[in-house]
């Protein structure tokens, strides 16, 4: 049970780590708190199955649950579905930067030009144009979410299972002269013993 249950985690551990490094490259400081949180509950998960914690998966689940929500939210936010727009980018760095994906400079095929002498950018940044990419960092950027949400979907199934799986071993567990179904009953103290006494 345990090494059936290993590979969701640790695909789903790999692949957030790749997307966190990606999202610290391009400065995106909401995704790289609901990456770190994403980490730590994988590794959560990772030790209440090698423990045999079924309330470790049961709270991995739950997470997952909030993950997909997560992913769904990037999906929309790059795809631009319904009032969510690029240009409200301070969603993803809590406006403290005018950074966005890492993947918008340095996608596939990507051309990026400088253009000099622009009157739109700060004085501590520079205005580009990029050309000639493969695929959009926005796809990429979705491509990402909907492994995770994939990935998500598939843990959160092995987490179920392992965890009722545990769970149901806990409920059989029977200590030796406990209170089990076998009708084991406990020997009789007998009035017939008799007492001898003791010579040195």
């Amino acid at each position: 049970m345990l090494l059936i249950s290993l590979p969701p985690s640790l695909c789903s551990q790999v692949a957030a780590l790749e997307r966190q490094i990606f999202d610290f490259l391009g400065y995106q400081w909401a995704p790289i708190l609901a990456n770190f949180i994403h980490i730590m509950a994988v590794i959560m998960a990772i030790f209440g199955t090698m423990q045999y914690r079924s309330h470790h998966l049961i709270m991995y689940a739950v997470w997952l649950v909030l993950w997909v929500g997560w992913n769904s939210f990037i999906i929309c936010f790059y795809l631009e579905v319904g009032h969510l727009s690029q240009d409200r980018d301070f969603l993803m760095t809590f406006n403290t930067s005018l950074h966005r994906s890492w993947w918008m400079e340095n996608g596939p095929g990507c051309l990026v030009t400088p253009v000099l002498n622009s009157n739109l950018a700060p004085d501590d940044h520079h205005v580009i144009t990029v050309s000639g990419c493969l695929l959009d960092y926005q796809y990429i950027e979705v491509l990402s979410s909907a492994l995770q949400v994939f990935l998500s979907l598939f843990g959160f199934v092995y987490a179920c299972y392992v965890s009722k799986v545990f769970l149901d071993d806990e409920d059989s567990f029977d200590f030796i002269g406990g209170f089990d179904s076998y009708g084991y009953q406990p020997p009789q103290k007998t009035s017939h013993l008799q007492l001898q006494p003791l010579y040195t």
